[in-house]
């Protein structure tokens, strides 16, 4: 069990990436599943749920609302994904513990893995995906994630949320 904290694009928000996708088709790539697409805010690894929910609880005790967008792809070694802008978000992923991991945050949304010995694997994707742009939405809440594998499949559930306050309001 890996627990990590996120935001969650709105419904509608996912359904442009999935427009954007369509039905990809594409061996050397293994696609995230709809429900699993977020924007990490912080990585935990094994860690206790009750003690790290409440510590996330303080660390993120009236932070503020941000305004998020998903921009075109990129990759990393064996990971095809899309970039995430917005004003805020690296200083509330900072509340929520990134940079802790020992590499500096990339604010991102997982697409796809690939084999790391092929790193052209996605770039036809990353192409494709070059001009995506999405709405931009409010992220009004953050949310702790539990990640369980079985027989090589992850398995999600949001354990606890927080709200972020509206500073609009």
């Amino acid at each position: 069990m890996n627990l990590f904290s996120a935001l969650v694009p709105p419904d509608d928000v996912l359904d442009e990436i999935a427009a954007a996708l369509g039905t990809p088709e594409d061996g050397d790539l293994r696609w995230s599943r709809r429900e699993h697409w977020h924007v990490t805010l912080g990585f935990y690894g094994e860690d206790d749920a009750e003690e790290r929910g409440e510590w996330l609880a303080g660390r993120l005790r009236r932070a503020a609302a941000i305004d998020v967008s998903l921009e075109k792809a990129a990759t990393f070694p064996g990971v095809l994904w899309l970039s995430v802008t917005g004003t805020g978000l690296h200083e509330l992923a900072t509340k929520a513990g990134a940079g802790n991991e020992g590499r500096p945050y990339v604010a991102h949304l997982t697409l796809a893995r690939f084999p790391r010995d092929r790193p052209g694997a996605a770039s036809a994707w990353a192409e494709r995906l070059a001009g995506f742009t999405g709405r931009t939405w409010t992220a009004t809440e953050a949310v702790l994630i539990r990640s369980d594998r079985e027989q090589d499949v992850s398995h999600y559930r949001v354990i606890r949320s927080y709200e972020l306050a509206d500073a609009r309001a």
